[in-house]
């Protein structure tokens, strides 16, 4: 048998699949051994290790999580024997909420659960959607705050009620009538508490292609959203739907979480879920580890637009090739193929201004495009228009979209992979 670690991570059982994979490093403790760069860990509440071979030695292998933080493990390879690693993190506070925990959406259980008291920060920046004043030690007492929140899902939203214009309208209004309202072609449904038996601090919604999860399929739109209302405050929720046939989660934190975001999306894809987390964080080449089969993922956009775009935005922001390559002529047909996606067009146009010899008509004119699309569904989406639209500062008809799409991102959750603006504050 070689020498080798076999890393891996656990996670609490959640009674289902959990599975993900997050990247990270092996490091030589006494400068002797081998240096592996950019492993894949797989996570789940029984995962199967993955090896990898090295000399003997000691290490220090890490794992990067999709927050931000940092895992580590000192291990001891010995000659001819494989050496388990194995990172653990099952202090979720739910069973149910493993994934989010792994993603960094929620608190450890420990802080959770501590009696009587909920973790708000002092930034306004950082608040959940229900902050009251905190005490001098920097908490408050779980009486002062209103733990409730209404989730309303718009299964088929207007095209017109896309454009940046009119988000930004509904942001300037009042509350009557209500948001869902306003961008619903059809009705918008009311969903229940997920789970009477979880805390109500921290539901957990779940969507398929058809909508909630469990619940009667109902025609759907092309763009599908969530309204989060809590204490006066009021987030709209881009849900990335349909993705394949994979399930996505939106937690709604009303206590404080890590990341600072009252309302988190993420993406139940084992292969790539992790990785759109990374690319929220901008860390595109961490992203790209994961995402293995960028190409691959772009080419089969009939199949899963929304996640041929992530794959585009991991391709075109880690590509550095002088001129045009292969992939070209996909960006254009998936910037062609489908009008409701601005980030297609985002994409090929921001691959246009890239290039060594830019195109910048083409590139002018496929901004304006994207921008009279509608909001994109990536919030990197976002930033990627603001930047090409500010490369034409003397054109009047890009600094007039320019001024709105900067005014839209001050309302976005920039810490999130998927769109989310905060319409209207509350007690936050």
């Amino acid at each position: 048998m070689s020498t080798a670690l076999a890393v891996r991570l656990f996670l609490s059982s959640a009674g289902e699949s959990n599975d993900a994979v997050i990247v990270g490093d092996i490091y030589s403790a006494d400068l002797t051994g081998d240096t592996r760069r950019n492993i894949l860990i797989p996570c789940g509440d029984s995962p199967k290790p993955t090896s990898y071979p090295v000399t003997p030695g000691r290490y220090l292998v890490s794992a990067t999580l999709p927050s931000g933080l940092v895992l580590t493990e000192n291990a001891v390879a010995v000659e001819g024997e494989e050496t388990p690693v194995d990172f653990v993190m099952t202090d979720s506070p739910y069973e149910t909420h493993s994934w989010q925990y792994l993603m960094g959406n929620i608190e450890p259980s420990r802080v959770y659960h501590s009696p009587g008291r909920i973790p708000l920060a002092e930034s306004i920046a950082s608040r959940s959607m229900v902050a009251p004043l905190a005490e001098p030690d920097g908490f408050v007492p779980e009486t002062a705050v209103d733990l409730t929140a209404l989730a309303t899902w718009i299964g088929d939203s207007a095209p017109t009620t896309w454009s940046f214009a009119s988000m930004l309208a509904l942001a300037g209004s009042g509350s009557v009538p209500p948001v869902a309202q306003r961008i619903a072609r059809g009705e918008p449904r009311v969903l229940p508490a997920p789970d009477v038996s979880v805390d109500a601090v921290t539901p957990l919604y779940r969507f398929g292609p058809n909508g909630p999860v469990a619940a009667p399929d109902v025609p759907v739109g092309e763009r599908q959203f969530l309204v989060v209302e809590a204490a006066g405050s009021v987030r709209l929720v881009t849900l990335p739907l349909p993705w394949g046939n994979r399930e996505i989660e939106v937690l709604v934190n009303l206590r404080q979480s890590p990341t600072g975001s009252a309302v988190a999306v993420t993406v139940r894809d084992p292969a790539v879920g992790a990785g759109l987390a990374y690319m929220s964080q901008g860390a595109l080449d961490t992203a790209a580890q994961l995402f293995t089969d960028v190409e691959g993922m772009l080419h089969s956009k009939f199949r899963n637009p929304l996640g041929a775009a992530a794959g585009a935005y991991v391709l075109v922001g880690t590509d550095h090739s002088a001129g045009e390559t292969h992939w070209d002529p996909w960006l254009e047909r998936l910037a062609e193929g489908f009008p409701w996606l601005s980030d297609g067009a985002i994409l090929r146009a921001v691959r246009l201004l890239r290039r060594a010899s830019p195109e910048t008509q083409q590139a002018r004119d496929g901004l304006i495009e994207a921008f009279d699309r509608g909001i994109p569904f990536y919030t990197l989406g976002l930033a990627w228009l603001i930047d090409g639209l500010s490369a034409f500062p003397d054109d009047p008809e890009c600094v007039r979209r320019l001024d709105e799409a900067r005014r839209l991102s001050w309302l976005a959750d920039i810490r999130e992979p998927f769109l989310i603006l905060d319409l209207r504050q509350g007690s936050a």
